[in-house]
């Protein structure tokens, strides 16, 4: 916390604005409570705060401290005391491996409840903005500052690896990076030849005597099989991102090839054991989707 000084210089946080956030604070002391409230309500709705608030007494003592931060952010005197305090709270949230996810959300509520207070109590147009102007500075400072322990503790841990380590997983990451655009190059031509199939199914309908029922099934197969090529290739995009990897893209794409088995065997009597496998394989395609849905939209929560 020795840049403190320079942290309030990039903010362009003035003396000015920490005494309009002094005057305020007699006002938010008042809302502490109705402060408190809402705020367990809005954490409670991650799903997964009992982990973190275990009993009575452990959430008795979190809302003492949150109560306690909050009053805090309008304390008019942000020194180096004030930036500690801070820091060492975020040094909690990375001990109890609390994710910096929930912190981002929570200050949402937090930067809402204090700017609703604030049109509430409106009074004239220049002092109403100069009160906003102190109020986002003071929470995205109070979120760098949380949310900096754990860039810390991602590069303490960086650089307590050997020099070999660090070689090693430098490698693999560019080699990764290099197998992800090799991946989304080999979409890219599936798409192509998914293009190219469609003309062709749609060559055999109209030149062809395969038969107009037949015919529409194959092209709307190769349709489908057309869409979930890119409906991958918008997934692999999103990877390179730096989002999760979409393996509930690849199993859709095979299932769109198995149905386009199905709407063409249809129309033909002798395929029914394969329609029944092929049926089988696709009902097993379907429930390892809805697993990983299941599992991606717990993670989420």
């Amino acid at each position: 916390m020795q840049h403190y000084r320079s942290l309030k210089e990039h903010y362009k946080f003035t003396d000015k604005e920490a005494q309009i956030l002094k005057d305020l604070q007699p006002r938010m002391e008042k809302l502490a409570d109705d402060f408190i409230d809402g705020f367990y309500d809005y954490i409670w709705g991650f799903g997964k705060t009992a982990k973190f608030l275990k009993n009575k007494e452990i959430i008795a003592y979190h809302r003492t401290k949150i109560k306690e931060w909050f009053i805090n952010i309008f304390c008019g005197e942000y020194d180096l005391p004030y930036f500690m305090y801070l820091y060492k709270i975020g040094e909690i949230h990375v001990k109890i491996g609390l994710p910096t996810h929930y912190v981002n959300s929570a200050f949402t509520f937090v930067r809402t409840f204090i700017l609703t207070s604030i049109e509430e109590n409106f009074k004239n147009k220049e002092n109403h903005i100069q009160e906003i102007r102190a109020v986002e500075k003071i929470v995205d400072m109070n979120l760098d500052v949380l949310t900096s322990s754990y860039r810390e503790e991602e590069l303490s841990k960086f650089l307590s690896l050997s020099k070999i380590e660090k070689n090693i997983l430098t490698s693999l990451k560019k080699f990764n990076s290099y197998i992800n655009y090799f991946l989304a190059g080999a979409l890219a031509l599936v798409a192509f030849f998914a293009i190219g199939l469609f003309g062709y199914d749609s060559y055999l309908l109209f030149f062809s005597n395969i038969g107009i029922e037949k015919g529409i099934l194959t092209v709307l197969g190769s349709l489908l099989v057309l869409w979930a090529a890119i409906e991958l290739i918008h997934e692999e995009i999103n990877h390179l991102q730096g989002r999760g990897f979409a393996i509930g893209a690849f199993i859709m794409l095979a299932m769109a090839a198995l149905i386009r088995k199905i709407l063409i065997y249809s129309l033909s009597a002798e395929k029914g054991e394969e329609l029944l496998t092929i049926a089988a394989v696709i009902v097993g395609l379907a429930i390892a989707y809805w697993l990983v849905g299941a599992k991606k939209r717990t993670t989420i929560d």
